[in-house]
């Protein structure tokens, strides 16, 4: 593993624990050697984050769209930074760029980011490993739905389990390194199973 794509708000979020695990997040990657590939703001969650890659010596590669250029206020001082056509193109790049995926505390552009790739783990599309940081059980009623969803029938558990949770950094990348791809996607047989 040598980049981990971060989805994360454009906000700062109301509580000063997400700030501070971002703050904590940035460092440890930079510490352990690992790019961050991000969407390239300069505001919230993500320019926290991607200031403290800078700050510690790190490598940071941002991915912007045209449109959300201005609105997202692109981060200038990038060790990269990618202004694509549309999310389409950003997703794909950060996607490709990645070797891991962690979302922080954000709101519905964080979920959809985090769901998209986490949907093609499932279905095969990549083997890389998918994870949350779980500030402040920010995430628990997420891990709640995708139980709900296991018991309910929908999903197996095995693909629940694709999605890695941690309260802390350091377990979180512990986990991410030592990620196993299933042997088989949901596809492989049993087609008409969950």
């Amino acid at each position: 593993m040598r980049s981990v794509c971060v989805y994360c708000g454009s906000s700062p979020g109301a509580q000063p624990a997400y700030a501070e695990a971002a703050r904590g997040f940035g460092r440890a990657l930079a510490g352990a050697g690992l790019t961050l590939v991000y969407g390239g703001g300069r505001v919230g969650l993500m320019g926290i984050v991607a200031d403290e890659v800078l700050a510690a010596g790190g490598t940071a590669i941002g991915v912007i769209p045209e449109l959300l250029l201005s609105k997202e206020v692109g981060h200038t001082s990038l060790t990269e930074l990618h202004v694509v056509k549309d999310m389409h193109e950003r997703k794909k790049m950060m996607a490709d760029l990645s070797d891991a995926f962690v979302a922080l505390p954000g709101g519905v552009g964080t979920y959809e980011e985090l769901f998209e790739v986490y949907t093609w783990a499932q279905l095969g599309y990549h083997h890389k490993p998918v994870g949350v940081l779980n500030v402040a059980q920010y995430f628990a009623p997420l891990k709640a739905m995708l139980d709900h969803t296991v018991s309910a029938g929908f999903m197996r558990r095995e693909f629940a389990d694709l999605l890695q949770f941690a309260d802390s950094t350091p377990v979180l990348l512990d986990k991410l390194q030592r990620y196993s791809p299933p042997s088989r996607d949901k596809w492989a047989e049993h087609r008409d199973e969950v």
